[in-house]
């Protein structure tokens, strides 16, 4: 396979394109590695690898290592685990996605997995993306599980940047001061980063919720579909947000066991309290959208009352002129007025003036 062409600056960045099968048959990924020092990215040697910056953290080097994944491929993961001795529980972890957000300690090595959000207002539809963050005291490992950036970009070759490895909304390596604080800076910077994406998802739903009110005082018959709908992509938001702040909990409360800078934790405590305003707004807007449906189903109610109204006027008017004719289509010879001459005149004029008589006291009482 023809590995693909990479920009001169990609390649100063440290970029790494692994191209054809390796030992595991994997397809081809990409691998973002850079050294910091005193806060300030470090170019790599165009001879590293990816184990090589791996190893350079392992074996105490200068400074700590930020290694992005933007495609994990077992082979990739096989790597990271030998090069950090991994625990096979925690390898199992990070060949598989879809887990919900948590943190979790092997050792010296602290797993966290995050989750991201966007909304596709066109399907209206919540859009999660995974990370897989290995943490170390001189490194960190971000897997972009999805393929995605932060941002839900999706990532091609060629495009990553090493300032804002993970979209233009995440520069993790921007700030030096933040930098010397250690890999839970950036760690910061990426949950921070996560919680402020969720703010625009907030803004889209809240935006359809609101259309659907208008929906459903029209009388739009799809409004409770769409009400259930909206009302499953707000769930799976709180429950993104809600172990999200178990996470942040959990961090915060090993600060001082694994000793966080305490202008880190600050930073930590204001992510956590802009994730607080998160979660309490799709909290709302939750119920927001269950008195809705609750609204609507009265409003469908209603119109069904008065919809079976009408049908039973009707049928009340109905019934009058049937029953005289019932009674006047019996076969029997001796009835009164049956051989008069204004007999049938006067049958079908009993019938009309019951049904209009019905009618008006129909109308009167606003039942047609």
């Amino acid at each position: 396979m023809t590995m693909p062409s990479m920009p001169r600056d990609a390649r100063r960045l440290g970029v790494r394109h692994r191209g054809g099968a390796n030992r595991a048959g994997v397809s081809p990924a990409v691998v973002l590695s850079r050294v910091i020092v005193d806060g300030v990215p470090q170019e790599l040697s165009s001879e590293s690898s990816f184990a090589d910056a791996l190893a350079s953290a392992r074996d105490g080097a200068d400074g700590m290592t930020l290694t992005v994944v933007p495609r994990p491929t077992p082979g990739l993961i096989a790597e990271l685990a030998s090069a950090w001795r991994l625990h096979p529980l925690l390898v199992e972890d990070l060949l598989h996605a879809g887990q919900r957000p948590k943190v979790e300690r092997y050792g010296e090595v602290l797993f966290i997995v995050v989750r991201s959000a966007r909304y596709l207002d066109a399907s209206e539809e919540v859009e999660f993306s995974e990370f897989h963050l290995l943490v170390r005291s001189d490194a960190l490992v971000i897997i972009c599980q999805d393929g995605r950036l932060a941002d839900g970009t999706v990532i091609t070759p060629g495009m990553e940047d090493g300032t804002a490895p993970l979209g233009d909304g995440a520069p993790l390596l921007a700030n030096p001061e933040l930098l010397r604080l250690g890999p839970e800076a950036m760690v910061y910077q990426l949950l921070d980063t996560i919680v402020d994406g969720y703010y625009p998802v907030l803004d889209g739903l809240q935006t359809d919720k609101e259309q659907i009110e208008r929906q459903v005082f029209s009388g739009d018959a799809a409004a409770a579909e769409r009400i259930y709908r909206l009302s499953e992509e707000v769930i799976d938001l709180l429950h993104a947000t809600t172990a999200l702040a178990k996470v942040l909990r959990r961090l915060q409360l090993g600060a001082d066991k694994y000793e966080m800078p305490g202008e880190l934790l600050a930073y930590l405590q204001d992510v956590a309290d802009h994730l607080s305003h998160v979660t309490s707004e799709a909290g709302e807007l939750r119920d927001a959208l269950s008195q809705i449906l609750n609204v609507n189903a009265t409003l469908v109610a209603q119109r069904q009352n008065e919809d079976m109204k009408k049908i039973s006027g009707w049928a009340a008017i109905l019934f009058a002129p049937t029953l005289i004719a019932a009674v006047y289509g019996m076969n029997f010879d001796v009835m009164p007025e049956l051989h008069w001459t204004a007999g049938y005149p006067l049958a079908i004029g009993a019938m009309i003036a019951f049904a209009v008589t019905l009618y008006v006291i129909f109308k009167w009482k606003k039942w047609m």
